[in-house]
């Protein structure tokens, strides 16, 4: 009974596990405290208040004393807000007060395990020897920090007399928490007096990794020279399981014979050795040493000491907080009697670090590169490798991890000062892109194939573990009733083991197996043990290895976790930041920079039970640092686009005809050179043709657009490589941040090629501008040969939005941009004069060249480029044209009213005397502001006149885009019963078909200020017949004379024929009376009246026009869907329309 009272009733296993966990709590607490106070927005108030200044002084100068009664007018302040320090600081109190707690409980177990006298050995008992070194890292770590942390005197006293003032005597511990405040002033001195009793164990501990230290501690000609982590170096013994070669092949037990060779060779008992950190070996040695240097007078100390020294600057306490040890201790042998030698030693390892550990890491690095690539290279390819390839896989994401993190600290810790030059170079590392990317694809092979590693180690622990465990257990010599229990257990539970089990989903958990085992080492490695496991290696390394064997099939998470963790660079945002965008500008690192987000992902690892308020922000830091990532990678992709997009763009501008004509005229003269012997003209060199730039001379010329080529591959693949990241619950798509940054850049880039200057009036062709967009759209479409993304959404919705007048971030838009161009520039001009519209050309044709508009009307209006205007806007974008037409038509008409009104009285007598010439000649001349009557009538006829083309062009469009659809409005309209119909007109208009009632004009018209409906039709009436009679003033000008090359009068009276049709039909449709033939036959009848009377004339001179005008009554007649040629020849003589035809022919 005594022997179980003295193993299992400690519970080493047990306190280990728990004061290793609670103790990372406590360091993750304080280190958050000594951030709080160095940070003043986070620090306490209280500490930097001028009213509580002196007072603090006062405490932090006596702590830890509390006598302070003699100072009442300090602690007046205290007193005043003794609720609030103690609710703010208490915190921070009961941090240091658990700490004071976990220092007797680190005390009390280190006394346990001396006094049963525990044996460590780190290749038999793993986890126990782990353990308990980890304790005493984790303890030293914590005091050290705790003598680091600013103002803790000030916090503690405070609080405490806070405490005292509100219950009238001292906190409990604060006596005990002073002292161990004063003891760890110099923490060093204090650890070295603490550990004093404990070097035997510890000695044993630390004296253990000599068997694995050296091995792990090799540079990279040592690994290149071991092939290490290659598993194509012997093809022979490829899918045979990863060894170690630390130890011969031995003989085992097998259930067949007696004995047998191992047919793996040596079956790696030291398996779970072989990818533990480097890292933490050293932490163990440096701080281990530190606090027994006694030990350091034997030879076995020197050869792991020295080593660990000479391995760099600087070892990690707790995150970015580091210990420049050589320096600290230095110092602290020299306050030590009879170790100013040992000082010596580390000065010159320190020396030796300085000059040499920068390029080992880096070779070890450079190596490490190689070996990865070369393990992602065939694992992808052959994922079943991965079974008996684990140990590979593990060690090499350990090592990798070490490395990583040793250049992270001594790249942010610069050396101390010293005469030892060093250097720099070596501590950047340009290609560590690539290295954090090799892991994250280690890492996603592990996770993908899980199932791989469960059966492979599934059907590992049952067909061998089992076998090998039994035969040794049995021949164990002495083997205790409790122990041979738990062995036999272990046996029997590997043998229930099945394949079946994974197939039918079930979830595996050793971890009750795990503890046995770890509970097992604790019984079997104290002095007074009946079964010792220092005697029995076999047993102890077997044991191991079967560990690591239940870890690949339940554990694979947290191995993954211990090995591949890279939560620090959470807390070296600088250098990870840093890093990311070096990796953007190296050509060679861009496909690696998504390494970073998805590194994002560990830093919510970091975060312990004991500490949940920085879970929240550690959180938030990885969201916005992926985030920034995400972002800075889209926009690299968006800018390489911009600059492929704009050379592109320039080589498509050299096919536009515009400089093919340079290109001929050049040529051309250079012909006539040659005929005319003219030298200077001989010589001119032609421009350089399009195309002239494929030609290479060499592969070697690389050329800028090759490099963005490159450059965009790179960038594709990171983008490309992961269609999700998760990072603290949130899901991150980098697909979508590409889709997201391209349609800002395009649609930027869509009104940027416009160049459309509203000082000069200046604009793209709509031609030009298709095209270049079509180009852009061209690059774009490559991007889907490298990135999965659909680059057609993003055509559909940045088009979509260049329909409507802003786009999605309420910026101006093509559309809107060339609405405003063609109403306020071009049609401007048309009524200014110097524009004539040609129906014979369909097109506005510049009659004399305009200082004001520096280009000819025709190459904005003629067919080609309103179908590119038409393609460019869309349906959405031509119909916001026309409505925005149709509203500058309602307000001239609205000015017409106006016209009216002011003759109304002449206007309503006319129309009832049209049969009585003379009162007719009199009454017109009664008539007030005829011109400008007709001038606004010609200023609807132009836009009209646009109108129509713009509407033809739109029609052909869509004829070639949706030739079913548009055949379909076509053939609703025709078998419409009711052709008048304002949805049917309105369907036939959305696609570019001619409609009697424009719908969007009679919407523009119904809008405005409503009058009395009998008045205005009244009006309407009275409008047609002011116009009527107003035919006749045309006349007299000279540029009515038609010009039957144009087809076209010069000052566009044509266009009043389309001017009349339609504001007739408007008007009188609005009033529902159906008597619009009616009207215009009313018109007619004026109209031929009035012009009948021009033949009366005398003044030839002044009546150039008049045969002219005949022609514009034959036109309004063609163009109106009410009117006919018999009733136009009832009106007027069809030989008066012969005869003026005639006459304009022949005086052209």
């Amino acid at each position: 009974m005594s022997r179980q009272l003295n193993q299992s009733q400690q519970k080493l296993a047990e306190k280990l596990t728990i004061l290793n966990e609670r103790g990372i709590g406590m360091v993750a607490r304080l280190y958050n405290i000594k951030k709080a106070c160095q940070d003043p927005k986070s620090k306490p108030p209280f500490l930097s208040e001028k009213a509580l200044e002196a007072c603090v002084k006062k405490i932090v100068h006596k702590f830890p004393q509390t006598d302070m009664n003699n100072d009442h007018g300090q602690l007046n302040a205290v007193d005043h807000r003794k609720g609030d320090i103690m609710k703010v600081l208490s915190i921070y109190y009961l941090t240091f007060r658990d700490i004071l707690d976990y220092k007797d409980h680190v005390a009390e177990l280190m006394v346990i395990i001396d006094a049963c006298n525990v044996r460590f050995d780190i290749t038999t008992n793993f986890d126990l020897t782990k353990c308990y070194l980890d304790l005493v890292c984790i303890y030293i770590s914590l005091m050290i920090m705790l003598a680091r942390v600013e103002d803790r005197k000030a916090m503690l006293g405070l609080y405490n007399q806070a405490y005292h003032l509100s219950n009238h005597k001292v906190e409990p511990n604060f006596h005990r928490l002073g002292k161990l405040i004063v003891d760890f002033e110099q923490p060093t001195r204090k650890l070295l007096e603490e550990f004093t009793p404990h070097t035997k164990c510890l000695s044993s501990a630390l004296f253990s990794l000599e068997k694995i230290y050296p091995r792990r501690n090799l540079g990279a000609e040592q690994w290149r020279a071991q092939e290490m982590l290659s598993i194509i170096t012997k093809p022979a013994v490829m899918l045979n399981p990863a060894q170690s070669d630390t130890e011969e092949p031995r003989l085992v037990a097998n259930r067949n014979s007696t004995t047998s060779i191992d047919f793996y060779g040596y079956y790696n008992r030291q398996m779970r050795c072989e990818y533990f950190s480097l890292d933490a070996m050293e932490r163990w040695i440096i701080l281990g040493f530190m606090v027994c240097p006694n030990l350091l007078n034997q030879p076995r100390a020197v050869h792991l000491w020295k080593p660990a020294l000479q391995g760099g600057y600087c070892i990690t306490l707790f995150r970015d907080e580091i210990l420049t040890f050589h320096k600290y201790i230095e110092v602290f042998f020299d306050s030590i009697k009879g170790y100013n030698k040992k000082a010596a030693e580390v000065k010159e390892c320190s020396i030796h670090a300085l000059q040499n550990a920068p390029e080992v890491h880096r070779e070890r690095r450079k190596y490490l590169r190689m070996a990865l690539r070369e393990l992602v290279t065939i694992l992808s390819d052959q994922p079943g490798l991965l079974g008996p390839k684990a140990l590979y896989v593990f060690m090499a994401l350990s090592f990798t991890k070490d490395e990583i993190l040793w250049l992270v600290r001594h790249s942010e810790y610069r050396p101390p000062r010293s005469k030892v030059k060093i250097n720099t170079d070596d501590l950047v590392d340009e290609n560590l892109p690539e290295l954090l990317f090799l892991v994250e694809e280690l890492r996603s092979l592990v996770k993908k194939y899980n199932q791989v590693f469960q059966r492979y180690y599934l059907q590992y622990l049952r067909g061998y573990d089992a076998i090998v465990l039994n035969n040794i257990v049995k021949s164990l010599t002495v083997c205790p009733e409790d122990e041979s229990v738990i062995l036999t257990s272990f046996v029997n539970t590997m043998e229930s083991l099945s394949v079946k089990q994974i197939e039918e989903g079930e979830i595996f958990d050793f971890r009750g197996f795990r503890l046995d085992w770890f509970r097992l080492q604790a019984y079997t490695s104290v002095s007074k043990a009946t079964l010792m496991l220092t005697d029995n290696q076999d047993l102890g390394r077997t044991m191991n290895s079967i560990v690591f064997h239940t870890m690949m099939v339940d554990h694979l998470d947290e191995l993954l976790l211990e090995t591949s963790d890279l939560s620090v660079f959470c807390h070296f945002g600088r250098f990870f930041e840093k890093s990311f965008e070096q990796g953007l500008k190296d050509f060679s690192q861009i496909r690696y920079t998504i390494a970073y987000p998805l590194i994002c992902s560990h830093f919510i690892d970091c975060t312990h039970d004991l500490c949940p308020e920085e879970r929240y922000h550690i959180g938030e830091r990885s969201v916005s640092v992926t985030n920034l990532f995400l972002d800075e990678m889209a926009k690299s992709v968006k800018n390489v686009v911009t600059k492929i997009c704009s050379e592109q763009c320039t080589l498509s501008d050299q096919l536009l005809p515009k400089n093919a004509a340079i290109v001929l005229v050049i040529d051309l003269q250079k012909k006539n050179a040659i005929k005319e012997l003219n030298k200077k003209l001989k010589n001119v060199q032609s421009p350089r043709k399009p195309g002239l730039e494929s030609f290479r001379k060499t592969r070697e010329d690389v050329t800028e657009i090759d490099e963005l080529h490159t450059q965009l591959t790179e960038l594709c693949f990171a983008i490309n490589y992961s269609s999700s990241i998760t990072v603290w619950d949130h899901v991150f798509s980098p697909r979508e941040y590409l889709i997201q940054h391209l349609e800002s850049r395009f649609s930027k880039a869509l009104v940027g090629m416009m160049m459309y200057n509203p000082d000069t009036k200046e604009i793209a062709k709509p031609s030009e501008l298709l095209l270049s967009v079509k180009t852009y759209m061209g690059v774009l479409q490559s991007i889907e040969n490298q990135v999965h993304i659909d680059i057609t959404r993003v055509f559909n919705s940045v088009l979509l939005q260049q329909t409507q007048q802003q786009d999605a971030h309420g910026e101006k838009t093509i559309t809107l941009n060339y609405t405003n161009w063609y109403l306020e520039t071009l049609l401007r001009r048309v009524t200014a004069g110097q524009i004539c519209y040609s129906p014979y050309q369909k097109a506005f044709v510049s009659l004399a060249p305009d200082p004001q508009l520096p280009f000819n009307a025709e190459e904005y209006t003629d067919i080609t480029e309103l179908r590119a205007l038409a393609e460019l806007l869309g349906a959405y974008g031509m119909k916001f044209l026309r409505e925005s037409l149709m509203w500058h038509i309602a307000s001239q008409i609205g000015e017409l009213k106006k016209l009216v009104v002011e003759n109304h009285d002449v206007l309503q007598q006319l129309r009832t005397s049209f049969d009585q010439p003379e009162k007719m000649t009199e009454l017109f001349q009664q008539l007030k502001y005829v011109d400008n009557l007709m001038t606004r009538l010609n200023i609807i006829g132009v836009i009209l006149a646009f109108k129509c083309l713009t509407q033809e062009a739109l029609a052909d469009v869509l004829g070639i885009r949706v030739p079913f659809l548009n055949n379909s409005v076509i053939d609703f309209r025709e078998h419409v019963p009711d052709g008048s119909s304002m949805i049917v007109n309105e369907l036939a208009s959305s696609v570019g078909l001619s409609v009697n009632v424009d719908p969007a004009l009679v919407r523009a018209l119904q809008s405005e200020k409503s009058i009395d409906p009998d008045q205005d039709y009244n009006y309407s009436c009275l409008l047609i017949v002011f116009i009527a009679l107003s035919l006749r003033t045309l006349a007299k000008s000279e540029q009515t004379v038609y010009n039957s090359v144009l087809d076209a009068h010069p000052n566009n009276s044509h266009c009043l024929a389309k001017a009349i049709n339609t504001i007739a039909a408007s008007l009188f449709v609005i009033h529902n009376k159906n008597d619009t033939e009616e009207r215009l036959q009313e018109f007619l009848a004026l109209a031929s009246s009035s012009l009948l009377r021009l033949s009366q004339e005398t003044d030839k001179v002044s009546m150039k026009g008049r045969e002219s005008v005949y022609l514009l009554l034959d036109q309004i007649v063609q163009e109106s869907p009410y009117l006919t040629q018999d009733l136009l020849e009832s009106c007027f003589p069809y030989a008066l329309l012969r005869h003026a035809y005639h006459a304009v022919i022949q005086h052209e």
